[in-house]
């Protein structure tokens, strides 16, 4: 009932571990905190909080519109729904690296279990998209030192995404993905990258856990979890795929309605009530009216 039950510090604790362990953790993007309990419901390992999602949310483009307070209020309305880990998109630090600093630890108390930063210049860009620009390795290495060192939970996963690959190649990216583990970055994020042996090179050349972005209509091809495993890879996300689904979703049902002026051919596709209150818990909300919140009002005149 109402919050997950496993403090964020356990969150992160069994993180760390599996991912020590070397499995391939799947991470679908939650839209809402109700996702994220179905994403737990079906068995993936964490919920991803993508920073294009959050801006769409709220009818913006991906381009850094978001504040650091917009962010860390949805993650954490996210994140304390679920017993699952959270990863959260937290651009480019929403600043200089007192801002990153800042970031992290407003975070940390969100409750997310760890976060991404980039080396993009503001304002930023969707990570498939062109004419991205990034910044210089000095700037770069000074955001993810930022956040190590405003970390106060060590087990707060500080990873660093580099959009270098787009611009300077794939050598530069793994040149950059060095330097930012060198600066204490625990895991990267190459984004765009092109196939999976460019997956491979990346996860070989470093000693830390690497991420891919299975992002739909992107730059990279749409891989399987066990090709990307083949391929050393540590963690898949599927940032904006839920979100895309629901609102293709959405469309169609509202083609529907202006067509048929009802949508009785939409049933079979719609997630049943019964379904909806088994995943928001509903009877043990019952249970607590019946056994805790039960009282009765005096009548007047007693």
């Amino acid at each position: 009932m109402l919050y997950s039950t496993v403090p964020a510090t356990e969150k992160r604790r069994r993180l760390r571990e599996r991912l020590a362990a070397g499995e391939l953790l799947q991470f679908p993007g939650a839209f809402n905190p109700l996702s994220a309990r179905l994403i737990e419901r079906k068995g993936f390992d964490g919920v991803y909080i993508s920073g294009a999602v959050l801006s769409a949310d709220l009818g913006l483009p991906d381009i850094g519109l978001t504040t650091l307070t917009e962010v860390a209020t949805r993650g954490q309305q996210i994140a304390r729904m679920t017993d699952l880990p959270a990863i959260i998109d937290a651009d480019t630090g929403f600043g200089e690296p007192m801002n990153v600093a800042r970031t992290i630890q407003t975070l940390e108390d969100a409750g997310v279990a760890g976060a991404h930063i980039e080396d993009q210049v503001n304002p930023k860009r969707c990570g498939h998209l062109d004419g991205k620009a990034v910044v210089d390795a000095d700037t770069a290495i000074k955001r993810i030192r930022a956040a190590v060192d405003a970390r106060r939970d060590p087990d707060f996963l500080i990873m660093a995404r580099t959009d270098i690959r787009a611009v300077d190649g794939l050598d530069a990216a793994i040149d950059r993905a060095k330097a930012l583990v060198d600066a204490g970055a625990d895991a990267i994020f190459p984004e765009a990258m092109r196939d999976l042996g460019e997956f491979e090179a990346m996860a070989s050349a470093l000693g830390v856990p690497v991420l891919a972005n299975m992002t739909e209509f992107g730059k990279s091809e749409l891989f399987s979890s066990a090709q990307l495993r083949d391929a050393g890879v540590a963690i898949v996300i599927w940032p904006v795929s839920l979100l895309r689904i629901a609102m293709g979703a959405a469309g169609r049902a509202l083609d529907t309605l202006t067509e048929d002026g009802h949508l009785t051919s939409k049933l079979g596709e719609m997630q049943h009530r019964a379904d909806l209150y088994d995943l928001i818990d509903y009877e043990q909300y019952n249970h607590f009216d019946q056994d805790i919140f039960n009282f009765q009002i005096d009548t007047p005149g007693r």
